[in-house]
Protein backbone atom coordinates (compact mmCIF):
# COMPACT_ATOMS: atom_id res chain seq x y z
CA UNK A 1 0.00 0.00 0.00
CA UNK A 2 2.79 2.16 -0.49
CA UNK A 3 0.30 4.78 -2.69
CA UNK A 4 -2.09 4.95 -0.21
CA UNK A 5 -2.51 8.67 1.34
CA UNK A 6 -1.40 8.49 4.71
CA UNK A 7 -1.73 11.21 7.29
CA UNK A 8 -0.51 11.66 10.64
CA UNK A 9 -2.94 13.04 13.36
CA UNK A 10 -1.03 14.66 15.94
CA UNK A 11 -4.52 15.36 18.41
CA UNK A 12 -6.14 12.29 18.50
CA UNK A 13 -8.33 13.23 21.91
CA UNK A 14 -9.91 16.13 20.13
CA UNK A 15 -10.94 14.21 17.65
CA UNK A 16 -13.28 12.05 19.48
CA UNK A 17 -16.53 14.91 19.31
CA UNK A 18 -16.35 14.25 15.55
CA UNK A 19 -20.12 12.43 15.70
CA UNK A 20 -21.11 15.22 16.01
CA UNK A 21 -19.99 16.11 12.00
CA UNK A 22 -21.69 12.91 10.94
CA UNK A 23 -25.15 13.39 12.61
CA UNK A 24 -25.03 16.52 10.16
CA UNK A 25 -23.72 14.68 7.38
CA UNK A 26 -26.62 12.11 7.67
CA UNK A 27 -27.45 11.94 4.26
CA UNK A 28 -26.86 9.20 1.58
CA UNK A 29 -23.90 11.12 -0.72
CA UNK A 30 -24.78 10.74 -4.54
CA UNK A 31 -23.33 8.44 -6.78
CA UNK A 32 -24.23 5.30 -8.54
CA UNK A 33 -20.81 3.37 -7.93
CA UNK A 34 -19.02 4.26 -4.83
CA UNK A 35 -15.33 4.14 -4.64
CA UNK A 36 -13.60 4.22 -1.73
CA UNK A 37 -10.40 6.52 -1.18
CA UNK A 38 -7.11 5.52 -1.49
CA UNK A 39 -5.78 6.71 2.34
CA UNK A 40 -4.99 5.79 5.39
CA UNK A 41 -4.52 7.79 8.68
CA UNK A 42 -1.57 7.46 11.53
CA UNK A 43 -0.99 7.92 15.24
CA UNK A 44 2.54 7.64 16.20
CA UNK A 45 4.40 6.96 20.22
CA UNK A 46 0.79 6.59 21.84
CA UNK A 47 1.35 6.65 25.62
CA UNK A 48 -0.80 4.26 28.21
CA UNK A 49 -3.36 6.33 30.39
CA UNK A 50 -3.46 4.03 32.97
CA UNK A 51 -6.80 5.41 34.53
CA UNK A 52 -8.72 5.08 31.08
CA UNK A 53 -7.27 1.72 30.71
CA UNK A 54 -8.11 0.70 34.68
CA UNK A 55 -11.61 2.50 33.51
CA UNK A 56 -12.16 0.09 30.27
CA UNK A 57 -11.32 -2.74 32.27
CA UNK A 58 -14.03 -2.09 34.94
CA UNK A 59 -16.59 -1.47 32.08
CA UNK A 60 -15.97 -4.74 30.42
CA UNK A 61 -14.85 -6.85 32.98
CA UNK A 62 -10.96 -7.53 32.33
CA UNK A 63 -8.77 -8.25 35.44
CA UNK A 64 -5.45 -6.37 35.27
CA UNK A 65 -2.29 -8.59 34.64
CA UNK A 66 0.62 -5.93 33.06
CA UNK A 67 -1.12 -6.09 29.63
CA UNK A 68 -3.52 -4.47 27.21
CA UNK A 69 -6.62 -6.70 27.01
CA UNK A 70 -6.97 -8.08 23.56
CA UNK A 71 -9.25 -5.27 22.06
CA UNK A 72 -8.23 -2.80 24.16
CA UNK A 73 -6.17 -1.20 20.51
CA UNK A 74 -9.54 -1.06 19.28
CA UNK A 75 -9.73 2.29 21.09
CA UNK A 76 -6.81 3.97 19.74
CA UNK A 77 -8.03 3.42 16.28
CA UNK A 78 -11.76 5.06 17.25
CA UNK A 79 -10.58 8.59 16.25
CA UNK A 80 -8.82 7.45 13.47
CA UNK A 81 -12.05 5.39 12.03
CA UNK A 82 -14.03 8.55 12.70
CA UNK A 83 -11.00 10.94 10.49
CA UNK A 84 -11.68 8.22 7.18
CA UNK A 85 -15.39 8.08 7.62
CA UNK A 86 -15.67 12.08 7.39
CA UNK A 87 -13.37 12.24 5.09
CA UNK A 88 -14.81 14.41 1.90
CA UNK A 89 -13.79 11.64 -0.49
CA UNK A 90 -15.81 9.20 1.44
CA UNK A 91 -18.76 7.85 -0.28
CA UNK A 92 -21.15 7.21 2.25
CA UNK A 93 -22.85 9.19 4.94
CA UNK A 94 -21.07 8.02 8.56
CA UNK A 95 -24.79 7.96 9.94
CA UNK A 96 -26.42 4.38 9.32
CA UNK A 97 -23.48 2.63 9.14
CA UNK A 98 -23.92 -0.85 10.59
CA UNK A 99 -20.22 -2.63 12.30
CA UNK A 100 -21.30 -6.41 11.08
CA UNK A 101 -17.67 -8.10 11.80
CA UNK A 102 -14.83 -7.71 13.63
CA UNK A 103 -11.49 -9.61 13.39
CA UNK A 104 -8.54 -8.81 15.45
CA UNK A 105 -5.02 -10.85 14.88
CA UNK A 106 -2.74 -10.69 18.05
CA UNK A 107 0.83 -11.30 17.13
CA UNK A 108 1.54 -11.12 20.94
CA UNK A 109 0.61 -9.90 24.16
CA UNK A 110 1.11 -5.97 24.67
CA UNK A 111 2.69 -5.22 27.59
CA UNK A 112 0.72 -1.95 29.46
CA UNK A 113 3.58 0.40 29.21
CA UNK A 114 4.86 -0.03 25.77
CA UNK A 115 4.33 2.87 22.97
CA UNK A 116 2.61 2.23 20.01
CA UNK A 117 2.34 3.20 16.50
CA UNK A 118 -1.70 2.76 15.47
CA UNK A 119 -2.47 3.23 11.08
CA UNK A 120 -5.89 3.07 9.76
CA UNK A 121 -6.99 2.56 6.30
CA UNK A 122 -9.84 1.63 3.70
CA UNK A 123 -9.82 -2.37 3.01
CA UNK A 124 -12.11 -3.47 0.22
CA UNK A 125 -15.69 -2.42 -0.82
CA UNK A 126 -18.02 -5.34 -1.87
CA UNK A 127 -21.88 -4.66 -3.32
CA UNK A 128 -23.91 -7.43 -1.14
CA UNK A 129 -27.83 -8.23 -1.45
CA UNK A 130 -28.70 -5.15 0.85
CA UNK A 131 -26.58 -2.61 0.13
CA UNK A 132 -22.13 -2.72 0.36
CA UNK A 133 -19.48 -3.96 2.64
CA UNK A 134 -16.70 -2.71 3.23
CA UNK A 135 -13.65 -2.79 6.22
CA UNK A 136 -11.04 -0.93 7.36
CA UNK A 137 -8.26 -2.27 8.74
CA UNK A 138 -6.02 -1.09 12.00
CA UNK A 139 -2.04 -2.19 12.14
CA UNK A 140 -0.66 -1.43 15.65
CA UNK A 141 3.07 -1.48 15.74
CA UNK A 142 5.95 -1.15 18.19
CA UNK A 143 9.17 -0.33 17.70
CA UNK A 144 8.60 -1.03 14.20
CA UNK A 145 7.11 -4.69 15.10
CA UNK A 146 3.91 -5.58 14.14
CA UNK A 147 1.90 -6.77 17.13
CA UNK A 148 -1.81 -6.50 16.41
CA UNK A 149 -4.23 -6.13 13.66
CA UNK A 150 -7.65 -5.97 13.17
CA UNK A 151 -10.53 -5.91 10.25
CA UNK A 152 -13.42 -3.96 11.00
CA UNK A 153 -16.39 -4.81 8.24
CA UNK A 154 -19.29 -2.00 7.55
CA UNK A 155 -22.48 -2.68 6.29
CA UNK A 156 -24.25 0.18 4.55
CA UNK A 157 -28.14 -0.06 3.25
CA UNK A 158 -28.82 0.58 -0.36
CA UNK A 159 -28.03 0.64 -3.87
CA UNK A 160 -27.79 -3.63 -3.16
CA UNK A 161 -27.82 -6.29 -6.04
CA UNK A 162 -31.27 -7.84 -4.81
CA UNK A 163 -30.14 -10.97 -5.76
CA UNK A 164 -31.45 -13.91 -2.93
CA UNK A 165 -29.26 -16.85 -2.97
CA UNK A 166 -31.70 -18.65 -1.17
CA UNK A 167 -31.00 -21.96 0.67
CA UNK A 168 -32.70 -24.09 3.07
CA UNK A 169 -33.43 -22.59 6.28
CA UNK A 170 -31.89 -23.40 9.59
CA UNK A 171 -33.19 -26.15 11.83
CA UNK A 172 -34.75 -24.08 14.80
CA UNK A 173 -31.92 -23.62 17.36
CA UNK A 174 -32.21 -25.62 20.96
CA UNK A 175 -31.92 -23.58 23.75
CA UNK A 176 -28.10 -23.50 25.00
CA UNK A 177 -28.24 -25.44 28.53
CA UNK A 178 -24.08 -24.79 29.84
CA UNK A 179 -24.28 -21.24 29.72
CA UNK A 180 -22.98 -18.25 32.10
CA UNK A 181 -25.93 -15.84 32.46
CA UNK A 182 -25.10 -11.99 32.51
CA UNK A 183 -27.06 -8.67 33.40
CA UNK A 184 -26.73 -5.70 31.59
CA UNK A 185 -27.96 -2.44 32.70
CA UNK A 186 -29.41 0.26 30.61
CA UNK A 187 -26.69 2.41 31.21
CA UNK A 188 -23.87 0.18 29.96
CA UNK A 189 -24.24 1.67 26.72
CA UNK A 190 -23.05 5.22 28.35
CA UNK A 191 -20.62 3.91 30.43
CA UNK A 192 -18.58 2.38 27.15
CA UNK A 193 -19.29 5.47 24.85
CA UNK A 194 -17.69 7.70 27.56
CA UNK A 195 -14.64 5.41 27.85
CA UNK A 196 -14.71 4.63 23.88
CA UNK A 197 -15.27 7.98 22.49
CA UNK A 198 -17.83 6.60 20.75
CA UNK A 199 -21.29 8.11 21.66
CA UNK A 200 -23.32 6.91 19.06
CA UNK A 201 -27.08 8.28 20.54
CA UNK A 202 -28.48 4.90 19.16
CA UNK A 203 -26.41 3.19 22.74
CA UNK A 204 -26.89 6.54 25.12
CA UNK A 205 -31.08 6.59 26.19
CA UNK A 206 -34.12 4.98 24.67
CA UNK A 207 -35.18 8.54 23.59
CA UNK A 208 -32.23 9.31 21.48
CA UNK A 209 -32.48 5.96 20.16
CA UNK A 210 -36.01 5.67 19.19
CA UNK A 211 -34.93 9.26 17.39
CA UNK A 212 -33.20 6.40 15.14
CA UNK A 213 -35.84 3.50 14.58
CA UNK A 214 -34.81 1.90 17.83
CA UNK A 215 -37.72 1.08 20.60
CA UNK A 216 -34.72 1.62 22.91
CA UNK A 217 -30.67 2.03 23.38
CA UNK A 218 -28.12 -0.56 21.78
CA UNK A 219 -25.33 -2.07 22.95
CA UNK A 220 -22.10 -1.52 21.24
CA UNK A 221 -20.99 -4.32 19.34
CA UNK A 222 -17.54 -3.67 20.35
CA UNK A 223 -18.66 -4.41 24.10
CA UNK A 224 -20.01 -7.26 23.84
CA UNK A 225 -17.00 -8.61 22.33
CA UNK A 226 -14.63 -7.30 24.78
CA UNK A 227 -17.22 -8.66 27.83
CA UNK A 228 -17.18 -12.31 26.37
CA UNK A 229 -13.44 -11.86 26.08
CA UNK A 230 -12.60 -10.81 29.35
CA UNK A 231 -14.73 -14.03 30.60
CA UNK A 232 -12.68 -16.49 28.62
CA UNK A 233 -9.10 -14.27 29.03
CA UNK A 234 -7.27 -16.91 30.99
CA UNK A 235 -8.13 -19.46 28.28
CA UNK A 236 -6.39 -17.35 25.15
CA UNK A 237 -3.16 -18.73 23.68
CA UNK A 238 -0.04 -17.80 24.80
CA UNK A 239 1.67 -16.80 21.74
CA UNK A 240 -0.35 -15.10 18.18
CA UNK A 241 -4.43 -15.83 17.95
CA UNK A 242 -7.13 -14.51 16.03
CA UNK A 243 -11.06 -13.52 17.33
CA UNK A 244 -13.67 -13.25 15.15
CA UNK A 245 -16.51 -12.17 15.37
CA UNK A 246 -20.11 -11.95 13.73
CA UNK A 247 -22.71 -9.09 15.62
CA UNK A 248 -25.82 -10.35 15.25
CA UNK A 249 -28.94 -8.90 16.73
CA UNK A 250 -28.67 -6.02 18.76
CA UNK A 251 -28.93 -6.21 22.09
CA UNK A 252 -31.65 -3.80 23.87
CA UNK A 253 -30.38 -2.96 27.17
CA UNK A 254 -31.40 -3.34 30.10
CA UNK A 255 -30.64 -7.06 29.29
CA UNK A 256 -30.57 -10.20 30.21
CA UNK A 257 -27.85 -12.67 28.08
CA UNK A 258 -26.34 -15.74 27.93
CA UNK A 259 -22.83 -16.73 27.24
CA UNK A 260 -21.84 -20.07 26.11
CA UNK A 261 -18.09 -21.18 25.19
CA UNK A 262 -17.26 -24.57 23.71
CA UNK A 263 -13.50 -25.83 22.82
CA UNK A 264 -12.67 -26.36 19.82
CA UNK A 265 -9.25 -28.64 19.95
CA UNK A 266 -6.54 -25.80 20.80
CA UNK A 267 -9.03 -22.65 20.12
CA UNK A 268 -12.67 -22.09 21.36
CA UNK A 269 -16.23 -20.88 19.86
CA UNK A 270 -18.28 -18.72 21.98
CA UNK A 271 -21.67 -16.91 21.48
CA UNK A 272 -23.52 -14.33 22.97
CA UNK A 273 -27.62 -14.77 23.50
CA UNK A 274 -30.57 -13.36 24.54
CA UNK A 275 -32.45 -14.48 28.07
CA UNK A 276 -34.34 -17.86 25.96
CA UNK A 277 -30.89 -18.95 24.94
CA UNK A 278 -31.58 -18.98 21.49
CA UNK A 279 -31.57 -15.87 19.49
CA UNK A 280 -28.09 -15.11 19.08
CA UNK A 281 -26.64 -11.35 19.89
CA UNK A 282 -22.64 -12.44 18.77
CA UNK A 283 -20.99 -15.47 17.67
CA UNK A 284 -17.11 -16.03 17.80
CA UNK A 285 -14.23 -17.97 17.29
CA UNK A 286 -10.51 -17.88 18.84
CA UNK A 287 -8.08 -19.77 16.99
CA UNK A 288 -3.84 -19.87 17.57
CA UNK A 289 -2.23 -18.77 14.85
Amino acid sequence: MSATEIRELRNAPAMLPLFAKAVVRAGVKPGKNPVLPNKGVRLSDIMLDAKHLATYRKVCGFKADGYLPVTYPHLHAHPLFMSLLLDKDFPFAAMGLVHVRNRITQYRRIQEREQLDVECRFGELTRVAKGYEFSILTHISTGGELVWESESTMFRRGGGTGEDKGGKKPAAAEPVTNATEWKVPGSMGRQYGAVSGDRNPIHLYPLTAKLFGFKRQIVHGMWSKARCLAEVNDQLPENGFSVDVQFKLPMFIPATVKFAQEKQGSGLDFRLLAADGVKPHLSGEIRAL
